[in-house]
């Protein structure tokens, strides 16, 4: 499970930088705009899906008891 949410960060960083790169590449006309910007949406959305299929993965996890809650218990 800590691997899937290792490879799971990891594509959303990857997403992240992709979607930065695709918005600081430079084009000269406005012709040049529109794929990029598809290209950077893409990215995005990429980015949202990877991050909810992470927070399902650790919710079903828990659920499951893969994952326990560890910290300051309740009460004290």
């Amino acid at each position: 499970m800590t691997y899937l949410a290792l490879a799971a960060f990891a594509a959303i960083l990857a997403s992240l930088g992709a979607a930065l790169y695709f918005m600081l590449k430079g084009g000269k006309s406005d012709t040049d705009n529109a794929p990029r910007a598809g290209r950077m949406a893409k990215a995005l959305a990429f980015r949202i899906g990877f991050s909810v299929l992470l927070f399902i993965c650790i919710l079903v996890g828990w659920k499951l008891g893969y994952l326990h809650p560890t910290g300051i218990p309740a009460g004290k």
